[in-house]
């Protein structure tokens, strides 16, 4: 499985999920523990937020690329 570097405490556990016709075991980060943990590095919760959205989500490592949810997100419901 792929691990993100620096963000052990965000890892919620282990998924299996398809991906390319086949299933795949993939680590499930909380993506706001992560902006927790960029803001603590000083970013502001938007930087994070950007920083996630364009270095992680929109990365691809491949079959084991690492999920990310967001178990609070508004996102969508401030941009209605």
């Amino acid at each position: 499985m792929i691990k993100y570097d620096g963000y052990d405490e965000a890892i919620i556990g282990p998924a299996h999920i398809w991906r390319d016709h086949t299933t795949v075991a993939v680590l499930v980060y909380d993506a706001e523990k992560i902006v927790e943990i960029l803001m603590r590095d000083g970013c502001s919760a938007e930087e994070a937020r950007e920083f996630i959205e364009f270095n992680i989500e929109g990365g691809y490592l491949g079959l084991e690329t690492p999920v990310l949810v967001w178990p609070n997100d508004i996102w969508d419901e401030e941009n209605d």
